[in-house]
């Protein structure tokens, strides 16, 4: 059976991964034998995809990104080069705690910056967009943009990934927003 994917020859793909039509896989990369990839994704140079990892369709990974058991990536997912995702909340060396992992869900849409640190538990919202650099300890309402350390939210982003201004309306697409309580939705037209 013709595989419907690229791996460049020094991928290493685990019997049993399974892997999506027009997906990418480049230098470097080890997916391991239980992990699901979706259609179209991409995976940048030295990315390391653990067993039980589920990304969606078009998810794009950056280079030098660990994804490990815990962690689900919606579609549409971007995850810049060398951030950080934890599955453990108190890891130590001479304590096993694979029983312990905590999840992760990142939803559709979702992008976090190049050397964001995601600790493990946590929920990020739809199309909310991570700093680079930030440190996400808690969950992430949809659209939010968060900075800092730890990561607070500063303002709302559209799908387009374009800060709104107080009128909420995306000046890329011209998409309306409007707050609800204090979430933020995209109105329907």
């Amino acid at each position: 059976m013709k595989k419907e994917y690229y791996t460049h020859e020094t991928a290493i793909i685990d019997e049993g991964a399974k892997i999506g039509k027009g997906s990418k896989i480049w230098h470097f990369c080890h997916v391991m034998g239980s992990a699901e990839m979706g259609k179209n994704c991409i995976l940048g140079q030295n990315v390391f995809v653990g067993n039980k990892v589920k990304l969606g369709n078009n998810v794009k990974v950056q280079n030098n990104v660990s994804l490990y058991e815990g962690v689900i990536c919606e579609d549409d997912v971007f995850c810049g080069p060398s951030m950080v995702f934890t599955n453990v909340i108190n890891p130590r060396s001479a304590v096993e705690r694979k029983t312990e992992f905590k999840p992760t869900l990142v939803r559709k849409g979702a992008s976090i910056g190049a050397n964001a640190t995601i600790v493990c538990g946590s929920t990020l919202g739809e199309y909310c967009f991570i700093g680079a650099g930030a440190v996400i300890t808690k969950d992430v309402k949809p659209f939010a943009l968060m900075v800092g350390v730890p990561a607070l939210q500063k303002g709302w982003v559209s799908r387009s990934g374009v800060i709104l201004g107080t009128d909420l309306v995306c000046p890329e697409t011209g998409e309306k927003y409007k707050l609800a309580g204090d979430n933020l939705e995209l109105v329907k037209e």
